[in-house]
């Protein structure tokens, strides 16, 4: 008995290989950056609101050691910027860190309004950074702390890498691999038979 391979089979076989491969190439791509986004250095720069709570308004990955601008504003308008550098960042995150294991924290419960306390802007911000990968992977297995972190952080870096960004509208459509709308399949005559 003979056995024979088709130019069809073994072009649907690369095909179907070719797209496992790009998929499972995006998806693990996808949790090196999130991981990478965890651990890594921040500069943050963290704004006082009208009601006294904090919000990160930017935020990039630094070389250096991790800092923050704390910006505030008085009752006159005068705007006061100072830098916070690594090590008060640490103090201030392990602080609220200790505070949210035994229950008194603002990250433990759902959020109220937008912003935090200094405290708890900046664990959310950079806790992995700032007191290990360990400490940031257990904050982010928190629904509470997550939804935190997203209300008191504004910037365009944090919704990018947490992947919470804002969609364009309803009528936006995903795009496959190929060009063409995920919901829509067509099928003309072709190589592949059809």
């Amino acid at each position: 008995m003979k056995h024979f391979t088709t130019a069809n089979t073994i072009m649907t076989g690369s095909v179907g290989l070719l797209v496992l491969s790009v998929l499972s190439g995006c998806q693990s791509t996808q949790e090196e950056n999130n991981q990478q986004a965890e651990g890594e250095n921040k500069f943050l720069v963290v704004e006082q609101q009208p009601n006294g709570k904090y919000v990160v308004i930017e935020e990039a990955p630094t070389n250096g050691p991790s800092h923050a601008i704390i910006r505030s504003t008085d009752a006159n308008g005068t705007v006061t910027e100072r830098v916070m550098s690594e090590a008060e960042m640490k103090e201030l995150a392990d602080q609220e860190y200790k505070k949210m294991q035994s229950g008194q924290s603002e990250l433990n419960a759902e959020p109220h309004s937008e912003g935090m306390g200094l405290g708890g802007t900046i664990l959310a911000a950079a806790g992995g950074a700032l007191l290990g990968n360990m400490i940031g992977n257990a904050l982010m297995n928190n629904t509470n702390f997550r939804k935190n972190q997203d209300a008191s952080n504004r910037s365009a870096y944090h919704r990018s890498a947490s992947g919470s960004g804002f969609s364009g509208g309803s009528n936006t459509q995903k795009k496959s691999f190929f060009g063409n709308s995920g919901s829509k399949s067509t099928t003309s005559g072709g190589f592949f038979g059809g």
